[in-house]
Formats: C-alpha cells, sequence, structure tokens
C-alpha cells in the first residue's frame, strides 16, 4: 500500500487543485441515467468540487455539470455527502489553470460582496434550450445554465461583445460577461416570474 501511495503521490500542479474555494453558485448536472438535476456548489477547486443537491450520484458515477460562471465540467463522483455529493473534476491543465483564474475571481467577487448576480435568486429552467439573437439578425441554439429575474447565464459557441444587445428568446438584454463556454445576459427590465415560467418553464418556488 505504501508503494501505491508514493506511485500516486500529487504532482506540484496536481497540489494546486486541492485549494478548495467556499462560494454559493448554481448549476446543473447530468448523471449517467442522462437525467439532469439542480444544484449549488458549496466548495470547488481546479480539481474537485462539493455539490448541494437532491439527487445524490453513486461513487464512481460520471457526471457532467453546467455551472454558473464556470461553464460546463465533467468528473466522477468521489464521495456522497449529506446533502449532496464531491466529484473529481476531469480537465486538462490549461483548463484547471482556467478554472483557478475563474475560482480566485468568484471568491473576490463574494468576499466584496459585488451586487452583481446577488440581487435575484438564480435557477435552473427545466426548458434548457433556447436561442439568442443579435441585433443583425443572426441567431445563435444555446444551453441556460441558469437565470434570474434580471439576468442569464448562457452555454453557446459565439461570445458577442460585452454590451451588445440581445435577445435571448422574448428577452431584451445586453452581454455583460464573457467565460468559457459562453456568456452572461443582463436583462434590459427586471422580469416577472411568471413571464420566466412562461418562457423557460423555470421551477416555482
Amino acid at each position: 500500500m505504501r508503494s501505491a501511495a508514493v506511485e500516486y503521490a500529487p504532482s506540484q500542479a496536481e497540489r494546486r487543485n486541492f485549494q478548495r474555494v467556499r462560494v454559493k453558485i448554481y448549476g446543473r448536472f447530468m448523471l449517467e441515467d442522462r437525467t439532469e438535476h439542480p444544484c449549488q456548489v458549496v466548495d470547488m477547486s481546479p480539481g474537485n468540487v462539493a455539490l448541494r443537491t437532491d439527487r445524490i450520484g453513486m461513487p464512481g458515477e460520471k457526471v457532467i455539470a453546467y455551472i454558473d460562471h464556470i461553464g460546463r465540467i465533467e468528473g466522477v463522483v468521489t464521495r456522497t455527502l449529506q446533502d449532496g455529493f464531491a466529484m473529481t473534476v476531469i480537465a486538462s491543465d490549461r483548463k484547471k489553470d482556467k478554472l483557478a483564474a475563474q475560482l480566485t475571481w468568484l471568491a473576490n467577487k463574494h468576499e466584496l460582496d459585488l451586487p452583481e448576480d446577488r440581487r435575484h435568486e438564480r435557477v435552473a429552467p427545466r426548458n434548457p434550450t433556447s436561442v439568442l439573437q443579435l441585433t443583425d439578425g443572426r441567431q445563435y441554439q444555446c444551453r441556460i445554465i441558469d437565470l434570474s429575474l434580471s439576468g442569464a447565464a448562457i452555454e453557446i459557441d459565439v461570445k458577442p461583445a460585452i454590451g451588445v444587445q440581445v435577445m435571448l428568446g422574448t428577452m431584451r438584454g445586453q452581454i455583460v460577461r464573457h467565460f468559457e463556454d459562453g456568456v452572461a445576459i443582463e436583462f434590459a427590465v427586471i422580469q416577472r416570474p411568471e413571464t420566466l415560467d412562461s418562457e423557460f418553464n423555470t421551477p416555482r418556488a
């Protein structure tokens, strides 16, 4: 056993992955049976993440998660928790470096208690597929990671410039931030819960 421990001792790069950051961000995850469920990140490092969830994955099960501000991550469940589970993050060194930068930004944002994205609760729609339209009429398929009364985070292949006016479904807004797999949109007006439910089939409280 001792030789195995030496053989699998983490490298310097891997040890960075164990520096967990406590953040409160939301997302969705998909299990091997292809069912999707909402989640909240409790803490995260570039190599590991602990999720608070209603549906708990089993150790060894593969997971694909879409996390607000972070984007798409893949990994494997390592252990179950009382109210969720922990998973490793399987990613290239380059992706893990990006994750480290994103987590540093998130940790600073939460520490400073910036108002951005804290005004309204963010939820994951039951129907995440939508269309983003630019002012010139170009349209792109996208996936809504989560949304609130004031904005949304979407996974999309294109990244319109920050400040560009867009339409997400029938909601008018502007691009306010980029992350690796998509963009964040701030709606032009604060939406009503029933409007979001009608447009995106969001869960009701």
